[in-house]
């Protein structure tokens, strides 16, 4: 029998899925809850503890990619932490007024930009900004995954075994 406890599980996996697409919403840490809440509501024993640890960890996984994916990415392609601090701020206060788009564009834009007067070269400025593009939708998707996982992880853990 399914009780509240494993809908609202369920509806916080699922919360943490669409978290990993929609921006400010923090993926990694609703499938924790959800987890933890199912583990804790059905007396730390349904879902078996290494099924429970291995899916926390993927949960971490997510929750650490979703908050240093786009830094490191922005690192990798030669940007400073200040550039991309800023561009964080920028892309943030964009996607507020424009979505998603916003926040793509807010981000190129501003790495190019900040990299540019940093540095004065065009190539470098551009290979800076489309890493932290990339990096940031590539950061994306593998989130969607990393969440998803943790969703049918705990299905098969919970209505299967």
């Amino acid at each position: 029998m399914v009780d509240v406890v494993t809908v609202l599980a369920v509806a916080l996996l699922l919360g943490g899925i669409a978290g990993a697409v929609v921006p400010m919403v923090p993926s990694g840490l609703l499938s924790l809850a959800g987890l933890g809440l199912y583990w804790w509501g059905a007396g730390f024993g349904e879902l078996g503890l290494f099924t429970f640890l291995v899916l926390a960890l993927i949960g971490v996984t997510a929750m650490l990619l979703e908050f240093f994916g786009g830094s490191i990415a922005a690192r990798a392609g030669g940007a400073s932490w200040l550039t991309t601090a800023a561009a964080a701020v920028v892309g943030i206060i964009l996607m507020l007024v424009t979505g998603p788009v916003g926040l793509l564009v807010g981000l190129f834009g501003t790495v190019f930009a900040l990299e540019y007067v940093r540095k004065g070269e065009i190539e470098g400025s551009t290979r800076s900004a489309v890493y932290t593009t990339i990096g940031v939708l590539a950061s994306t998707a593998v989130q969607v995954l990393l969440t998803a996982s943790i969703l049918f992880g705990f299905l098969v853990g919970v209505f299967l075994l």
